[in-house]
């Protein structure tokens, strides 16, 4: 890339991470070298010492607002709630006063003596930002009472003053709401009470073309743009937490949205760029600025500007002739500037255009070269107006001299206080690499702040580039950062400090956070490290993405022990993430906020995606080592335990990333990332078929419709139900619904030391159901592979009470459910529930069911069956007519799947016969009724989720539930 060789030419080799934060330790939190001396650890299980009771009707009316928004509605275990009840033993009441002797940008949050039990904080202020960002440090100090040697003493009686004094006027976040994803207005309030409590004290939501226009239907049209009157909220909302909401759009380049319809055809100079000097072109432009600002207080708008390569250089040309980029550039920038100084509003623009066009190179080498000073190319044209800003944008050096010397060139521009702009790293990711971050913001906040760069106002970007795969909420330790970093005149953050600061306002711990941003880590290898390698990697992207036949990456990192690294990291995010501590679960009835890290529940995102590459890494060097060897059964053994779990791994994924999206997002966009996912899920499915077909030496075409993939074998210590979903209308004529009863097929938790050898190097784990996916089964999750019940066995276990003619087999299944299988003709089977706990042996087996809800179903549709003569042994109880009416019905237990609940039909995994528990079913058995599928197509709410499976020899039907709300319809 261009910045990483302006970075070699100009000698920036980096300098040491200013939040050299260590690898989560056991225990919880950062590790050891990062607590001061004497300082206790917290634990995730240690409960809450301490609330805040902020006086909300004593406070002044510009913070009450606010500050109820914060204490009712923001995400940490702190604040004390009066509708909630509260078991910490100690509350510190929090008052706020304006006061006339504080500086401007600074407060002051003392400890004060008086009456009472209660121990008392006042917090005196100048700007309201500055009162939201004092009550984020109080809840640090909360934090820290609890972590003290003598906490009970410094929670009983606090005794602090804490006070600082903000660098810059201007502290400001922009989000893009432009590359795919649009902030839902509950995410942009979220985002709102982060940024207060850190201190910034200005948003702006970058939109090309998603906000609405009267008039002009092709803006926000299916892009989920921003009416009126959601901006006019947002504005509110940010008004009473302290921040200003400023409108930024794009007035030159980046317009590729809007001009690709017929109705803009006539603006367009390039693709990306409208076509200057036109006057229907401002005609547009002003409808737009006077649209996006009138709903928001403030009187200043960014309208961008950047990248808009090839100005002048399409129909600008034909129609006006060959002229000088710069010239065209600043002369269109003078008639939108007139269009907003009729407005009011003071203009900022991004200022990398003015250093390209002027060294006649659109490449970002120009922007950056140190050499490249444009005041000469400027000084041949009328000049830009003195009231535009200039915002200088840096995201890639970590040498603070670097921003320095290009903020004074933009002061030799004639802008006397330029903007400096720095960057979470969320583009082209699916998780924000925070280590290069805190780098690159440390270099350019020093520079800001520095006698030779001092910037009155900074700004941190968050990007999403690519269709916005990554979770924006994993930019918050950058935010907390670059808020930190501007209330100190300090180079250095103290990294104890910013994880009690991330801890106490975001409720997450840092530590932990720190090594999901290892999913882009390269492992530490000497003999493949590029010297080069300065901007961080987007590994995890490209691994997941790469088509997994192919697989034109893996030479890359052949000698790296990748499945390692990522199974580590898997291991340790999923548990912080869906452990009954960490999950954003109330440790503590009543008290919905009384898990000390709720916010390490987003890691079950990052934790995900490292469980999909520890299994699709090395995948196809695994499998050409068999495959070249000639040994098909070897080949078939990787496919089960390799390709298999790692088509549910990505599934699970999907699931997840589907639910986070849709909460934090407006629900467009989200189709770009599905398809990719459903690219990916298809070529699985087909490496899947294919190689099963070549290991089973069967022609590819009798696949076509029988391996969608069910539930596999466990596939980490955290194992999903990721069923999938197929088509099989049969056709077989009477075959009805297959037999040989399903409780052969029970749960592998339930078998010890007999379930099938594929499983056993795979442990089962803890699992749970939260509200931020799908996917995860409810209590302890087992392999799920069938094991084969002889019908001899089967026999013996009926139940001796049942009716004359009917011989019932009962099985407990570890979940309150019963498969009830009969050989009555006129006798439905059914899945019933068992209220108390029992034993029901099966030859060595001994399965006991569980107290728990009491899902109903009623009869499953009757079809005739025919045995085939070698199914049953002559001694079987079912050995009594070829047309015995026999329904096996497996019920796996309930379970939670995301939505309101589905049915799912599961089929079982196909192995070799040497491996195969199934292998001695005949042909036939596991066919669906095309009567049992009409059924099923006539239940519109259910039937994309009820499709029956498939006719194979190796299959049997298994049924999981989940929570429907009318099972009784089924049938």
């Amino acid at each position: 890339m261009e910045a990483e060789e302006q970075m070699q030419q100009n000698g920036d080799t980096g300098s040491p991470s200013p939040m050299n934060i260590a690898t989560p330790s056991s225990a919880g939190g950062i590790a050891d070298s990062a607590i001061p001396a004497g300082q206790r650890i917290l634990l995730d299980t240690d409960p809450i010492q301490v609330n805040l009771d902020v006086a909300l009707d004593s406070a002044p009316e510009e913070l009450r607002e606010g500050l109820r928004q914060i204490v009712q509605s923001h995400n940490v275990p702190y604040f004390y709630r009066p509708e909630c009840s509260s078991d910490a033993p100690y509350i510190w009441q929090v008052g706020f006063e304006r006061s006339a002797d504080i500086p401007s940008g600074s407060y002051e949050a003392r400890t004060i003596a008086r009456g009472g039990s209660q121990p008392c904080v006042l917090i005196r202020y100048s700007r309201a930002v500055d009162a939201f960002r004092a009550l984020g440090q109080v809840l640090t100090a909360a934090r820290t009472a609890e972590l003290a040697a003598d906490s009970d003493r410094a929670l009983r009686a606090p005794d602090f003053v804490i006070s600082e004094k903000a660098q810059f006027e201007t502290l400001a976040l922009m989000i893009d709401c432009s590359r795919n994803g649009v902030l839902s207005v509950p995410s942009v309030y979220a985002m709102l009470r982060n940024m207060a409590l850190m201190g910034f004290n200005m948003l702006q939501l970058y939109t090309e073309d998603t906000y609405k226009v009267a008039g002009e239907p092709f803006f926000g049209y299916l892009r989920g743009g921003y009416t009126q009157d959601e901006l006019r909220a947002i504005d509110n909302y940010a008004y009473s937490v302290g921040i200003e909401a400023v409108p930024c759009i794009q007035t030159l380049g980046h317009l590729g949205q809007i001009l690709q319809w017929p109705r803009f055809a006539g603006l367009r100079d390039t693709n990306e760029v409208i076509l200057s000097r036109l006057p229907e072109t401002y005609a547009l432009l002003e409808k737009l600025i006077t649209t996006v600002s009138a709903p928001l207080r403030s009187k200043r708008i960014h309208i961008g500007m950047d990248e808009a390569y090839g100005v002048g250089e399409g129909r600008f040309r034909s129609m006006f002739g060959a002229q000088e980029g710069t010239a065209i550039f600043v002369e269109h920038l003078a008639r939108v500037h007139e269009i907003c100084a009729k407005r009011g509003l003071r203009a900022m623009i991004w200022s990398d255009m003015l250093f390209c066009l002027a060294a006649k190179n659109n490449a970002l080498y120009a922007y950056y070269d140190q050499s490249n000073n444009p005041a000469d190319a400027l000084s041949k044209v009328e000049g830009i107006p003195p009231d535009v800003d200039l915002v200088f944008w840096d995201y890639y050096h970590t040498a603070p001299e670097i921003y320095a010397r290009k903020i004074q060139q933009h002061r030799d521009l004639g802008c006397d206080s330029p903007w400096m702009a720095s960057g979470a790293w969320t583009w082209s990711r699916l998780w924000c690499y925070l280590p290069f971050s805190f780098e690159s913001n440390r270099a350019s906040l020093t520079a800001a702040k520095s006698p030779q760069g001092r910037v009155a106002s900074f700004m941190l970007t968050i990007w999403g580039d690519e269709g916005n795969e990554c979770d924006f909420f994993s930019a918050l330790p950058v935010m907390l950062y670059a808020g930190n970093h501007a209330y100190t005149d300090r180079t250095e953050i103290d990294p104890a400090f910013m994880e009690n600061t991330f801890s106490a306002i975001c409720g997450g711990s840092l530590g932990d956070w720190m090594n999901a941003s290892r999913i882009d880590d390269i492992p530490q290898d000497a003999d493949h490290m590029d010297a080069r390698s300065q901007l961080p990697s987007n590994m995890s992207k490209w691994l997941l993405w790469e088509d997994p036949m192919l697989s034109f990456m893996s030479p890359q990192y052949a000698a790296l022990d990748l499945e390692t690294h990522y199974t580590q990291i898997a291991d340790r995010l999923l548990d912080c993430a869906l452990s009954s501590t960490n999950s954003g679960r109330s440790a503590v009835p009543g008290r919905p906020n009384s898990v000390r890290y709720p916010l390490n529940r987003l890691l079950r995102m990052p934790g995900l995606l490292a469980r999909v590459l520890s299994l699709k890494c090395h995948l196809r060097d695994k499998l050409t080592v068999p495959y070249r060897a000639g040994d098909r059964a070897a080949l078939l053994q990787v496919v089960e335990t390799r390709l298999r779990p790692l088509i549910e791994a990505q599934r699970e994924l999907w699931l997840y990333h589907r639910s986070r999206w849709h909460r934090i997002y407006k629900p467009f966009g989200w189709e770009t990332l599905e398809l990719r996912y459903g690219g990916l899920a298809a070529r699985l499915q087909t490496m899947y078929d294919r190689m099963v077909a070549y290991s089973l030496q069967q022609p590819g075409s009798t696949l076509r419709r029988s391996r969608a993939i069910g539930v596999a074998a466990g596939i980490s210590r955290h194992p999903a139900l990721l069923p999938q979903r197929s088509r099989n209308p049969s056709k077989s004529g009477d075959i009805g619904i297959s037999a040989a009863i399903a409780a052969s097929e029970v749960p592998d938790l339930l078998l010890g030391e007999s379930s099938s050898a594929i499983n056993n190097s795979v442990p089962p784990g803890p699992s749970m159901s939260t509200d931020e996916g799908s996917g995860l089964s409810v209590g302890a999750v087992p392999a799920w592979l069938p094991v084969t019940m002889p019908d001899s066995d089967l026999a013996v276990a009926g139940n001796a009470s049942s009716p004359p003619g009917e011989q019932v087999a009962s099985v407990s299944l570890g979940w309150p459910v019963t498969a009830v299988a009969t050989t009555a003709a006129t006798t439905a089977a059914m899945v019933t529930v068992t209220d108390t706990s029992a034993a029901c042996a099966f030859g060595n087996l001994v399965m006991t069911t569980a107290n728990q809800a009491e899902p109903t179903m009623t009869p499953f549709p009757q079809h005739n069956f025919h045995h085939h003569p070698s199914s049953v042994s002559s001694n079987s109880a079912f050995n009594n007519s070829s047309n015995s009416h026999v329904t096996t019905i497996n019920a796996l237990g309930v379970r939670e799947l995301g939505g309101e609940g589905d049915f799912w039909l599961q089929p079982a995994p196909l192995l070799p016969p040497e491996l195969d528990p199934l292998a001695g079913v005949p042909s036939g058995i596991g066919s669906l009724g095309e009567e049992t599928d009409d059924v099923i197509d006539s239940i519109p709410e259910l039937e994309e989720d009820l499709h029956c499976i498939y006719e194979n020899s190796h299959t049997s039907l298994l049924l999981d539930y989940g929570r429907v709300t009318a099972p009784s319809r089924l049938g």
